[in-house]
């Protein structure tokens, strides 16, 4: 009998923790540092810094093209993110991922774990009240995930997504500077850096990439998408709080 019982636990399949009660996920492990797809012949395009006046434009401009976008988005750069729920809550609903940028767009390589740890939980808890998730994507601010930010983020558990990229319309460059970045990146599958605060991002860049990347045959989808991850970009809070104020 004692070797029956054995044979049944060793058939049993292995399990492993996972930070904040995650699942096991098709995509990659938390702490992982990503900068391109895998999967092949996609491209994911992403917004930095907003939620802001902008997205409702982007997010117009994808679905009428029927592709996805990911959207890093932060607590109190340009307003409170409680000022632009609606828009966030339309950018959801359609199927657009919603990642995290940390609450005040800070450089998490200069700051302490706990200071790191604060700037993802009190963006959470936005999220928690506004869409009733919690992302387990996120973008540090400038790219910048030296210092405490990777271990703190691995035990949160965030994948930490950066870029191959980069538009360069942060640094004031023309959409049609930005643009030859993108036709002269050349095969493989890319995650492009754009910022949802640019008006020309919106009016002009977006439009010329998603021309380019359907001319190329590339598949316009979601940061979780092209890494093999459709539904492993969020898990549900555990609760939600009452505090709705930045």
């Amino acid at each position: 009998m004692h070797s029956l019982i054995s044979l049944f636990v060793l058939a049993l399949p292995l399990t492993s923790a996972h930070p904040q009660g995650l699942t096991e996920r098709d995509g990659p492990a938390a702490g992982n540092i990503i900068s391109s797809c895998v999967a092949p012949n996609t491209i994911a395009l992403t917004f930095d810094d907003g939620p802001w006046q902008y997205e409702k434009d982007i997010v117009a401009t994808l679905n009428a093209a029927g592709v996805k976008g990911t959207f890093f988005v932060t607590g109190t750069l340009y307003n409170c993110i409680y000022s632009q729920a609606a828009q966030l809550n339309a950018t959801f609903n359609a199927g657009h991922q919603i990642g995290s940028h940390t609450w005040s767009h800070a450089d998490l390589s200069t700051k302490s774990a706990a200071d790191v740890k604060l700037e993802m939980t009190k963006l959470e808890t936005a999220f928690a009240n506004i869409l009733g998730v919690k992302p387990t994507y996120m973008r540090p601010p400038n790219g910048n995930s030296g210092g405490q930010a990777v271990s703190v983020l691995k035990s949160l558990g965030y994948r930490i997504v950066k870029w191959d990229i980069d538009s360069g319309d942060w640094n004031k460059q023309t959409p049609a500077s930005s643009l030859q970045k993108f036709t002269s990146s050349g095969a493989g599958s890319h995650i492009p850096l754009m910022h949802e605060t640019i008006p020309t991002t919106s009016t002009t860049l977006l439009p010329s990439v998603i021309k380019w990347a359907k001319g190329k045959g590339l598949n316009m989808v979601t940061v979780a998408e092209c890494l093999g991850d459709p539904n492993g970009a969020y898990t549900t809070p555990v609760a939600k709080t009452g505090a709705k104020t930045c």
